[in-house]
């Protein structure tokens, strides 16, 4: 494409160099710059894009985009930049989103994009909306933490919120496969950090906002301004669909363009659900008044299975289309998964790595099953936010009737500084029922090892993830692996 088409509406100023010259790819890594890419500099938290101009000048690239002057002058001072287009930016981070829309033909135009953004629930609501929206007969696609999906075809996915260039190479892919929909996670981080900028979005939909991340926003107001600028960005024939039984619900819709759509379990709203009974094997919920059974427990999943729907009829899909469709959902991976063993043992895996959400759980399992012993494993990982660590030790003695703590993608911190500070949240009760034991394979194994007849194992925070990341790296850690070999072993 060519250079002028790329950068048109980014706010981007040449200061040297045609923009009648061919571009063949965008880069913000100047490892992978060819002959006749963009090089985008952007500043980081741990490098700055400024300092890798010569590099990416080296390697061929026809066109440079910096925000900082000095510095990319600083590099291109002993440079032929010759050949070089030269282009000036407020913002790099914000022109890298809005160059790789247009370098895509801005493929977000030209399907249905729906957004979900908020602390829990959004892999579980994306994924179930793309396999609703899939069993409705559209060719659908899938942005999430866990994968990504065109149509059928899917990759394991690396972040929340993929960086603009990733999300428009699928989005792009998305229209050439002929999808019709695109369901998306949106982080907070991904919001301020402009990924999903130049974005064109059919609805976006707020879920909950509980305590994370407050490692990167330091302050929960931070956390909460992120979040809302999801939906202050919608279009005016955009929808704005939102959990109103969440105290910032109606925070998210406050300065809006979008149309507004609500949905509640505990008070009137657009639209609205109802838990009538639940087991193991799945609930009863009352939906707008009409009677569906899902395969999926507790009352978060009433709430995102609510969601899904709400979005659903909002779209154009009649209430019994979206209902049948939930009955035949079955959970996403690792969130509630239960793996039945001896002894009438049962072991949930669930992602739960917050306080609400794994409060959410096992309060889930509690409800189901309130005459069973109840074991709860977790830990937090290393290099986020400490702050929730005690929180969760607090969460975990009030709710469960043994706790083991472990290791949990520990990272550069050791463990045993993690567990200690999941420890100062409990008091003298709380520790006197817990084990503390770094190794989690270990933990797993201890915890099957002296349950009671018929107990119920919450194994917390892995959930879909079949790896642990420690000071080494990622090695291979599947908790499914570990919990059938130590059943087979009986």
């Amino acid at each position: 494409m060519r250079l002028d088409k790329i950068i048109r509406g980014s706010g981007c100023a040449i200061t040297s160099g045609d923009a009648i010259v061919e571009i063949d790819a965008i880069h913000n890594d100047s490892r992978k710059v060819t002959r006749g890419s963009i090089f985008v500099a952007v500043k980081g938290y741990a490098t700055d894009g400024h300092d890798y101009i010569a590099n990416a000048i080296g390697k061929g690239a026809r066109a440079i985009v910096y925000e900082d002057r000095e510095a990319m002058e600083r590099q291109t001072k002993a440079l032929d930049t010759a050949g070089v287009t030269m282009i000036e930016t407020s913002s790099s981070r914000h022109a890298l989103a809005l160059l790789a829309a247009n370098f895509y033909d801005n493929p977000s135009h030209k399907l249905t994009l729906v957004g979900i953004t908020g602390t829990n629930g959004k892999t579980t609501t994306v994924t179930l909306l793309y396999r609703m929206f899939m069993a409705l007969g559209y060719n659908c696609g899938l942005l999430s933490t866990i994968a990504n999906y065109v149509g059928t075809k899917g990759e394991e996915a690396v972040n929340t919120t993929s960086d603009p260039l990733t999300i428009n190479h699928y989005l792009n892919e998305m229209v050439k496969a002929g999808c019709e929909y695109c369901f998306m996670e949106v982080s907070s981080i991904g919001v301020e950090q402009d990924r999903i900028a130049g974005l064109k979005f059919k609805a976006g939909i707020f879920s909950n906002l509980t305590h994370d991340h407050l490692d990167y926003h330091k302050t929960f107001a931070e956390y909460l301004r992120c979040k809302k600028l999801f939906f202050d960005r919608l279009d005016e024939d955009a929808y704005a669909i939102t959990n109103i039984d969440d105290r910032n619900g109606m925070v998210m819709l406050q300065n809006t363009k979008a149309r507004q759509v609500t949905y509640s379990c505990r008070s009137i709203a657009d639209h609205t659900c109802r838990v009538m009974e639940q087991n193991f094997e799945g609930m009863m919920l009352k939906v707008d008044g009409m009677e569906a059974w899902s395969r999926l427990i507790g009352m978060h999943n009433a709430y995102n299975l609510l969601a899904i729907y709400t979005t659903a009829v909002t779209l154009g899909a009649t209430a019994e289309e979206a209902l049948t469709a939930i009955s035949t959902l079955a959970p996403a991976p690792g969130r509630l998964e239960n793996i039945n063993g001896p002894r009438d043992i049962s072991v949930i895996i669930d992602y739960a790595h917050t306080p609400d959400a794994l409060e959410n759980v096992l309060k889930t399992l509690r409800d189901i099953a309130p005459d069973r012993q109840l074991i709860c494993l977790f830990g937090c990982g290393g290099d986020r936010d400490r702050s929730k660590r005690p929180e969760m030790g607090k969460i975990a003695q009030k709710m469960a009737d043994r706790i083991i703590v472990t290791a949990d993608n520990s990272r550069s911190e050791k463990t045993a500084d993690i567990m200690a500070e999941i420890r100062s949240g409990m008091d003298a009760s709380g520790r006197a029922k817990s084990l503390f034991i770094e190794d989690r394979e270990q933990a797993i194994r201890t915890a099957l090892m002296t349950a009671s007849d018929g107990a119920a194992i919450l194994l917390a925070g892995k959930g879909h993830e079949t790896y642990q990341i420690t000071e080494n790296g990622k090695v291979h850690f599947d908790e499914r692996e570990i919990v059938m070999d130590a059943f087979n072993e009986r």
